[in-house]
């Protein structure tokens, strides 16, 4: 049993070597990865930076030498990344600590993504009280506000990196009491306004025996379900809202990246994709809307959310690329049309119906989608049950065939 303390040894050694000697009072093993670059280390790490820089198809002194601070700084992100990787392949590694500034919470960050989910993760860092979405991204890495900068040890940072330690010690010396069934697993996402939508599907699904995942499609949610599809937790894919891309085309503050909708279809993993929430983008409070989008449809969600129509245009455009992406897919993959509205807010009478925009995208998805793709078509809204239960019974239908569904 062991922890990893990532940091820069060369700014920040003493600090380490508290953690280091708090982490071992408890009787577990600490193995200190530096990644300093400047200097010399302040104590004896284990895994030297010049073994990060190495891990990363570089050296030490050519980053002393040639390269500026945010080069170096990428580099010992992708090294440390590496490093943790191969401790915890090779079972040294049962958890990771970082403790830093700016630099080092991105640098032991890339290297706690790396890690899969479940591996416990805690960075203290100065950069924890605010937009923590670089360092999060789409994995479990908890954050402790450091509240004092981390230079030198006092009354205060003595306390703060004492309780990040003991609490890393906790999650990597008891085992959770948590019951873990051997069932295929299905992802689904899901919004506020296809909640009933997937509901009803989970509870279709979970009646014939699966376990069930829900990803809300806020952009790490997205990210989070395609990154265990590649790492194969995922057995079969609900997804049922794939809004991201609206984000991501349109400009809104939810989007998952252009490789939304590629994990499955590289994997072969069964699919059943859907449209829905394509009828609206997100930004946060009304007044943070850009001002090229004045006089557009808009929903005040709550005071933080503002929602905003996608139109025929954007519609058409959105169908292209779900369309391209779907006929890209290796395994199984139906797309499902549900022609009644595509969100709570697009059923009839709702803020967002818009008939011309919805019929838009669907054409735009028939047009293009390749012959391997099943197309569903149900004249119903994406909440009815009808809909909902016929995407989860295609589901089924496909994971079953592909050997993966569960036991009769």
């Amino acid at each position: 049993m062991a922890v990893v303390i990532v940091g820069t040894l060369d700014t920040k050694g003493e600090e380490i070597g508290f953690a280091r000697d708090v982490v071992e009072s408890q009787g577990v093993d600490v193995h200190v990865v530096d990644v300093g670059v400047m200097g010399d280390p302040e104590i004896e790490p284990d895994t030297s930076a010049a073994e990060v820089a190495e891990a990363a198809d570089t050296t030490l002194e050519r980053l002393r030498e040639d390269a500026d601070r945010g080069e170096a700084m990428t580099a010992m992100g992708e090294g440390a990344a590496a490093v943790a990787t191969r401790l915890h392949e090779a079972g040294v590694l049962d958890g990771v600590l970082g403790l830093g500034g700016s630099g080092n919470t991105s640098i032991a960050t890339e290297a706690m993504r790396a890690l899969p989910v479940g591996v416990p993760k805690l960075m203290v860092s100065t950069m924890a009280s605010g937009d923590t979405e670089p360092y999060v991204g789409a994995k479990d890495v908890a954050m402790m506000y450091s509240v004092a900068d981390i230079e030198g040890l006092n009354q205060l940072s003595r306390k703060v990196i004492a309780n990040a330690a003991l609490a890393t010690v906790g999650m990597v010396a008891n085992e959770p009491d948590v019951e873990v069934e051997d069932r295929p697993t299905i992802g689904i996402t899901m919004f506020g306004v296809t909640t009933p939508c997937v509901q009803t599907a989970r509870e279709y699904l979970e009646d014939r025996g699966y376990e069930t995942i829900v990803f809300h499609a806020t952009g790490t949610g997205g990210r989070a379900m395609e990154d265990l599809v590649r790492q194969g937790v995922i057995d079969g894919v609900l997804d049922v809202t794939t809004t991201e891309w609206a984000d991501e085309l349109v400009g809104g503050v939810l989007n998952a990246g252009p490789d939304r909708l590629d994990a499955a279809a590289e994997t072969g993993t069964p699919q059943v994709v859907s449209t829905g929430a394509l009828d609206m983008v997100n930004f946060g409070p009304r007044e943070s809307v850009p001002a090229e989008f004045e006089g557009r449809t808009f929903h005040v969600h709550n005071p933080q959310v503002t929602l905003m129509r996608t139109t025929p245009e954007e519609n058409a455009e959105l169908g292209e690329i779900l369309a391209e992406k779907l006929t890209a897919a290796t395994g199984p993959t139906t797309l499902a049309l549900p022609l009644g509205g595509v969100s709570m807010l697009d059923a009839e009478g709702e803020d967002f119906h818009d008939p011309e925009a919805d019929a838009a995208l669907f054409e735009a998805l028939r047009k293009n989608l390749g012959d391997d793709v099943e197309l569903l078509e149900l004249d119903a809204a994406i909440n009815d049950d009808a809909f909902a239960e016929a995407i989860a019974e295609q589901l089924d239908e496909y994971v079953r065939e592909a050997g993966l569904g569960p036991e009769a």
